[in-house]
């Protein structure tokens, strides 16, 4: 199997937590239980077998300095996306700096897991 083909459904799931997440934003608060719920869990799927593709693909592999570093962001951005969501979903913290935060973790997030995809698999020299 391809290498790239193997994050085909990390990315889907990602996708459908980006779909779960807007939806979920458009319906303002107090979020919807069940829209809130499967947008959680989409999310950890996601992650889940986004880690065991790369852990996968790092296996035997000659780790570059530039990869555990996106690979220590992506860890970061992931925490704080999942922390951002449990406060923001209590409700009794400020949103509008906690959505930022939210926001933000996300796009670095997106063009790390992308980047170090990229030098996993393509492994420039």
């Amino acid at each position: 199997m391809e290498p790239t083909s193997k994050f085909i459904l990390p990315g889907i799931l990602f996708l459908f937590t980006l779909t779960f997440g807007f939806w979920l934003s458009r319906l303002g608060k107090p979020y919807n239980g069940l829209v809130f719920n499967i947008h959680k869990l989409v999310a950890l799927a996601a992650v889940v077998f986004a880690a065991i593709r790369i852990y996968n693909l790092l296996k035997g592999a000659d780790i570059q300095p530039v990869v555990v570093t996106l690979a220590v962001v992506c860890v970061l951005c992931v925490i704080a996306l999942f922390a951002t969501g449990a406060f923001m979903s209590i409700g009794n913290l400020p949103h509008a700096p906690l959505l930022t935060v939210h926001k933000v973790a996300l796009v670095v997030l997106s063009f790390s897991a992308v980047g170090m995809v990229y030098f996993l698999i393509a492994k420039p020299q």
